[in-house]
């Protein structure tokens, strides 16, 4: 295996090479080989929200997320939330909060930023928005969290 990212690896091809020793040496290393293309879609589709939350560029968006993710997965929105919400029981929309809110939490934790500022880090309109959100999905003001000293945070890979 020549690079393992995250959703796509590159090997070399060799004549020993199948596909049973491909997902062997995956799993070894903590990955997983998608070979169905609802699954593949269902994993660029978290790639692409994931990427597009913690790189913060969901801040300078220029149209709404839905409309982002059907360009960047060259389909259209209906197809895009139907397989993830038929995949994972959950609605793609909601995914994106969960996302959000779990971003905020670590930008809290880290003391540099308002609340303010988290928002806008995270596309919010506002902070109302985002503190609404937050009391939503967590059950804590912003502030309660903030004075929290457990921080209870939850892996990005693994908020449904």
């Amino acid at each position: 295996m020549l690079e393992v990212v995250l959703g796509s690896a590159t090997v070399e091809a060799s004549q020993g090479l199948n596909i049973a020793t491909l997902e062997a040496a995956l799993v070894s290393l903590g990955f997983e080989l998608i070979c169905d293309k609802q699954k593949d879609l269902v994993e660029s589709i978290k790639i692409a929200v994931i990427d597009l939350i913690r790189s913060e560029k969901i801040a300078t968006l220029a149209t709404n997320v839905s409309t982002y993710l059907a360009y960047k997965l060259g389909k259209d929105y209906s197809t895009i939330s139907t397989a993830f919400k038929a995949s994972e029981g959950v609605a793609l929309s909601r995914f994106v909060v969960l996302q959000k809110i779990e971003r905020a939490k670590e930008l809290l934790s880290y003391d540099e930023l308002s609340k303010a500022e988290i928002a806008t880090c995270l596309g919010y309109k506002s902070l109302q928005h985002l503190s609404s959100q937050f009391k939503d999905v967590t059950g804590f003001t912003l502030l309660q969290y903030k004075k929290d000293d457990f921080h209870q945070r939850n892996s990005i890979d693994n908020l449904l």
